[in-house]
């Protein structure tokens, strides 16, 4: 950690340039990239009256029972 520290002090100037921002910028970027999937195409069949629900990521999904619903439980 110390070899670190010192090479950052003995180079500041041309690790804070616009050549050496941009390198150090491109070596944190590839560290922290988050994994790529495979498609970022989504598709959805449905039939015919059907609720379709599609996210890209996390849904939460709240439904309320119907009056129907309460009477035959």
């Amino acid at each position: 950690m110390e070899d670190l520290i010192t090479w950052v002090i003995d180079n500041k100037e041309w690790l804070f340039s616009g050549v050496g921002l941009l390198v150090v910028a491109w070596v944190v970027r590839h560290i922290f990239k988050k994994k790529t999937y495979a498609s970022s195409t989504q598709t959805i069949r449905s039939g015919d009256s059907s609720t379709n629900i599609q996210a890209g990521r996390d849904a939460k999904i709240v439904t309320k029972k119907m009056e129907n619903d309460e009477e035959k439980g």
